[in-house]
């Protein structure tokens, strides 16, 4: 925190207006960090909203989350900006979070009495018996999330609460997922300390969080925050502006940002660019084009899509859960939120109940293309057969949100496209700095693509931290620790 004190003494390293695409997590943070130094910026969105995936949609009234955002994290600075920002409507929800298994419910994390119970003698110990032998003799190389996990919980466990969930996020075999997306997200989840924690009381074994923030009109109302608290400090939020272009030119760097949308051709010139938008549309975008390479590598990365089907229903209190992990196959669901236990106020009245139901897809699949009705009878059929919702219970009404791009896939080849992507922007464009999940290819939580937006506009000032090095470290996000302040660079 030294450094970032004494550098906000500190003159631009770059001269001249500093031009940010995206206002998601990491774009608005960066825009705020730029007025901390007493500098404004202006913030490209293509949407006609701010946040990114942690936007909030409104729907007669009804207000849904698109994916379930709290507001947890381990960095101090990020804690003390989000409470600045939104000094009072900041409410405390009780995390509670089930798997759905061959319509069986059980709490996740896992408890291991439950599951014992829930799966039944026979099948806990072979799951006891295949944790053993993975412990005693550990497949190697563990290159792949299936080999990780199998490693770690026992080849039983890992097909019964980690396999089908997974493929249906990722819409491709375990196998196919890198080991370091399993490391960067489930890393210190251990078996060993779960029958520690349910067995005997340790105190040295930290506990997940059973409570996080969360915004009262859902997240969307904190980036629609600092939406207005930058435009008052100077700085524009520039909606529905798509990038259509990003000149550039050999040894001077990025030279602006052509925007083309229902506001007409624009031009936004700057100094200093920082970018969230996926990196792969970003090397399409540059203008002369990149090396033939850089286009390959940029055209070999994938993205996971994502469909939000929001029912409204007469009648509430179905479930206490705020979601519901669906690892049943015959149902297309991968999760289940209800936004009646994030906030009350996420729904126009009593009595009635908003559930998310998320399918994960590629923007090829059929059902991406299927019409908004389809899909709303779809869900209400599948999550019929999930018992969360009372029989005979009426749906009031439904909402179709389609997202693309929503996951940064971790399959193989991605690390060595990526990094030939930064090659080459390092050396070409050394003006332009990445940021957020889409903007590295990188499978970040909000809390840390706000502190590389913060990093990325500190290095504008003579800060020299590495952006890439946010979230490289060995603790499980979801374990209750002191906050720190934000990781050095």
């Amino acid at each position: 925190m030294s450094e970032t004190r004494s550098a906000e003494s500190r003159a631009p390293a770059v001269e001249g207006p500093l031009v940010i695409i995206g206002a998601g997590p990491a774009g608005l943070t960066a825009a705020w960090e730029q007025a901390r130094h007493g500098g404004v910026a202006t913030v490209l969105e293509r949407d006609a909203v701010v946040g990114g995936i942690a936007r909030t949609v409104v729907h007669s009234g009804y207000r849904f989350d698109i994916g379930g955002h709290r507001f947890f994290t381990k960095v101090k600075e990020v804690e003390d900006l989000w409470h600045e920002v939104l000094t009072e409507d900041f409410i405390r929800v009780p995390r509670e979070s089930r798997i759905l298994y061959r319509g069986k419910f059980f709490s996740y994390p896992l408890k291991p009495l439950e599951a014992f119970l829930g799966l039944g003698p026979v099948e806990s110990l072979r799951c006891f018996a295949s944790y053993v032998a993975a412990r005693l003799s550990p497949h190697l190389p563990e290159d792949d999330f299936e080999t990780w996990v199998s490693n770690r919980f026992g080849r039983r466990l890992f097909e019964i609460f980690f396999k089908t969930y997974t493929e249906k996020v990722w819409g491709v075999p375990c196998t196919h997922i890198k080991a370091e997306w399993a490391a960067q997200r489930i890393r210190g989840l251990s078996l060993w300390k779960a029958l520690l924690q349910a067995f005997r009381k340790d105190t040295s074994i930290k506990t997940l969080i059973d409570a996080f923030d969360y915004p009262r009109l859902g997240p969307g109302q904190m980036w629609e925050a600092f939406q207005r608290n930058l435009e008052k400090r100077g700085s524009k939020v520039l909606l529905e502006r798509p990038v259509s272009s990003i000149p550039w030119e050999k040894g001077r760097g990025v030279l602006a940002v052509e925007t083309r949308g229902p506001h007409g051709p624009e031009v936004h010139a700057g100094a200093a660019f920082i970018s969230s938008m996926a990196i792969s549309e970003l090397v399409a975008a540059l203008d002369p084009p990149p090396p033939a390479e850089v286009l390959e590598a940029a055209g070999r990365l994938r993205y996971r899509d994502f469909i939000l089907v929001a029912l409204m229903f007469e009648g509430e209190g179905f479930f206490s859960d705020n979601w519901v992990y669906v690892h049943s196959p015959e149902i297309r669901i991968g999760r289940i939120q209800n936004f009646n236990n994030w906030s009350k106020d996420m729904v126009p009245r009593p009595g009635v109940t908003c559930l998310g139901l998320e399918y994960f897809c590629f923007d090829t699949d059929p059902i991406w293309s299927l019409p908004d009705p389809e899909l709303v009878e779809l869900g209400r059929s599948e999550v019929s057969r999930t018992g969360l919702v009372p029989a005979g219970s009426r749906v009031l009404d439904g909402a179709v949100v389609r997202m693309r791009k929503t996951y940064p896939m971790y399959d193989p080849g991605y690390r060595e496209c990526v990094d030939v992507i930064r090659r080459f922007l390092e050396s070409e464009l050394p003006n332009l700095q990445l940021v957020g999940r889409n903007g590295m290819h990188k499978y970040n939580n909000q809390d840390h693509a706000m502190v590389t937006g913060m990093y990325a506009v500190r290095n504008l000032y003579g800060a020299s931290h590495d952006v890439w090095a946010v979230n490289v470290d060995d603790e499980y996000h979801e374990e209750v620790r002191q906050l720190r302040d934000a990781p050095a660079g």
